[in-house]
């Protein structure tokens, strides 16, 4: 199960790396194509992740142990448990790396949407004061509000 969770993680890291570059171009189009793709591959990490826990708290309910890594991994032989603690170190780092792009992400799209928003509000602005070519400029903040 981990494996495909790996393996689903990398496919969501690529996707998410596409989703950045969309975010930065601005090209909401690219970024409206991609959303159901992260969705689905995170509701699929999400299931397996579930389906796991779940396995490992079976499997050390029959050992005989609590159901964490540490005391499945000395109740395994020496290869095995190796081996699991390689994996389970593995999908760590691939966890991190998931979370980290995703803030990441996250901090690009809400600056978007404050850039959008400041640029709305001059926009609006300009509209409600210039009413007419001839009218006099008078000296005002350029800035109407904290967004913009």
């Amino acid at each position: 199960m981990w494996w495909d969770w790996l393996s689903t993680s990398e496919r969501l890291l690529r996707s998410l790396h596409e989703q950045t570059a969309a975010v930065t171009l601005r090209d909401v189009a690219r970024v409206e194509r991609i959303q159901p793709e992260l969705d689905s591959m995170i509701r699929r990490m999400t299931e397996i992740d579930e389906t796991a826990v779940a396995c490992a708290k079976r499997l050390a309910e029959e050992q005989g142990v609590e159901p964490t890594l540490r005391s499945l991994v000395g109740v395994l032989d020496k290869a095995e448990a190796q081996q699991l603690q390689g994996l389970a170190n593995r999908v760590t780092i691939a966890a991190r790396n998931v979370q980290s792009v995703i803030r990441k992400n996250r901090a690009l799209i809400e600056s978007e949407m404050t850039y959008v928003n400041g640029t709305l509000t001059l926009i609006a602005k300009a509209a409600v004061e210039a009413s007419g070519p001839y009218r006099r400029r008078a000296a005002t903040p350029v800035l109407v509000d904290q967004a913009a």
